[in-house]
C-alpha cells in the first residue's frame, strides 16, 4: 500500500465557541505530536494546515463551523497514547481509547472530542518509510 500526504489540503479552518478552551486542547495534543503552534492572536491560532478562530474573529463570518473529523499523523503507538492522555488533560472528551482498528492491519488510533465536539484522531498506520519528513514550501 502506498499513501500520499500533503497533496490535498492547503488549510482547514475551525470556528469555535471558546477560543481559550480550544487553544488549551490543541496546544496539549500538538505538543505530544511534535507540531509547533505557528502563530496566534487573541482570536485565533494556527499550526501547520489548521487555523482555529473565534466566531468574532476577522477570519470568520460569525458562524461556527460545525462538527468535523480531523486525523493527525503520529510517528508511533506511543505518540497516539500520549495524544490521548494529553487531550484528556487539555479538556478533550474520550471518543475511542487508543487501540488497533479494523480499517487496515496496523492501524492504531485514538479519538477525542475537542471542546466544540469535533472528532479529533491521532493515527499510526504501522511501520512505513517516508520519502520526506514534511513538504517544504519556500517563497
Amino acid at each position: 500500500m502506498e499513501l500520499h500526504r500533503g497533496r490535498l489540503i492547503d488549510h482547514l479552518q475551525l470556528v469555535v465557541r471558546d477560543i481559550a478552551a480550544s487553544r488549551r486542547f490543541y496546544e496539549a495534543v500538538f505538543k505530544v505530536l511534535d507540531i509547533p503552534i505557528g502563530g496566534s492572536a487573541e482570536d485565533y491560532f494556527w499550526a501547520d494546515e489548521l487555523f482555529v478562530s473565534s466566531a468574532d474573529s476577522r477570519a470568520a463570518n460569525g458562524q461556527l463551523t460545525g462538527r468535523h473529523h480531523l486525523a493527525f499523523q503520529a510517528r508511533d503507538r506511543a505518540m497516539v497514547d500520549a495524544f490521548y492522555q494529553a487531550g484528556l488533560h487539555g479538556g478533550g472528551t474520550d471518543n475511542g481509547a487508543p487501540g488497533e482498528r479494523s480499517y487496515h492491519p496496523g492501524y492504531y488510533a485514538a479519538f477525542l472530542l475537542d471542546p466544540d465536539g469535533n472528532n479529533i484522531e491521532a493515527v499510526f498506520h504501522g511501520p512505513a518509510a517516508r520519502s520526506a519528513a514534511s513538504v517544504k514550501i519556500s517563497f
